[in-house]
């Protein structure tokens, strides 16, 4: 046997040995019996196992939820990255009463014991000794970012500077007609799909791969996001830092 054939099948007896180490079963995660019936009924319309799936969070990870909200995606990921991983929770000081309080009921969960919440702005989402971050999750607040008085390039640039080169940034948000750049972020609550990709990749992100599971090419794109009459077309991408 050659020293290249031996070679070859040292690596895939490996491959196949550490595959399952590596594996991350999504489906368990989403459906933990501890998890809220509020929370079952928002995985309706997120479809959470294809979110993080897409993500490809493991367990050990070190995230960032940025405009965490209630505290949704990021309760998923402190359970996907497990008790071995961290996962840091921003919103801005000045968020809504009323999500500040699900939050915080939220931060009670034993599931949510790996995550440290931020109260900081946009633009300095996290202290300087939180560094080389796997992962960094922004769903469906970059568009109300837009219409706050926040400097989007200093945001996104402290993004890149946060993660470990190789980490990732995944964007959900729902689409806006093509061309529309941030004209309907604060009435419809959409933003183009185009217009975030060239921002963020301005800031040094490499876009590299584009999730398709949540679309709705029926979407007319003209209507707000709330009580929609049909499904939201919503665009997931994902951007990696390079190095």
């Amino acid at each position: 046997m050659s020293g290249f054939i031996r070679a070859f099948l040292v690596a895939a007896a490996v491959a196949i040995v550490s595959a399952p180490a590596l594996a991350q079963d999504y489906a368990a995660v989403v459906s933990a019996p501890d998890r809220t019936d509020a929370d079952r009924k928002n995985d309706e319309r997120r479809e959470p196992v294809k979110i993080l799936a897409f993500t490809g969070v493991q367990p050990g990870w070190a995230i960032l939820d940025m405009g965490a909200g209630a505290g949704y995606s990021t309760e998923l990921m402190a359970r996907a990255t497990g008790p071995k991983g961290k996962v840091y929770g921003q919103n801005p000081p000045d968020m809504m009463d009323r999500a500040r309080a699900a939050y915080e009921e939220r931060a009670k969960s034993p599931a949510m014991q790996n995550v440290t919440t931020l109260m900081r702005g946009y633009e300095d989402p996290v202290p300087a000794e939180v560094r080389n971050l796997d992962l960094i999750t922004f769903f469906y607040a970059y568009h109300d970012v837009t219409y706050m008085p926040v400097d989007r390039t200093r945001m996104d640039r402290a993004l890149l500077d946060a993660l470990k080169p190789g980490g990732y940034l995944v964007i959900a948000d729902y689409a806006a007609l093509p061309g529309a750049g941030t004209s309907v972020s604060k009435t419809l609550h959409r933003i183009d799909e185009d217009f975030l990709k060239k921002e963020v990749e301005a800031a040094g992100f490499k876009l590299v791969d584009e999730g398709t599971f949540l679309r709705n090419p029926e979407d007319p794109h003209d209507m707000p996001i709330f009580r929609p009459q049909i499904p939201i077309d919503i665009f997931v991408l994902k951007f990696q830092k390079p190095g």
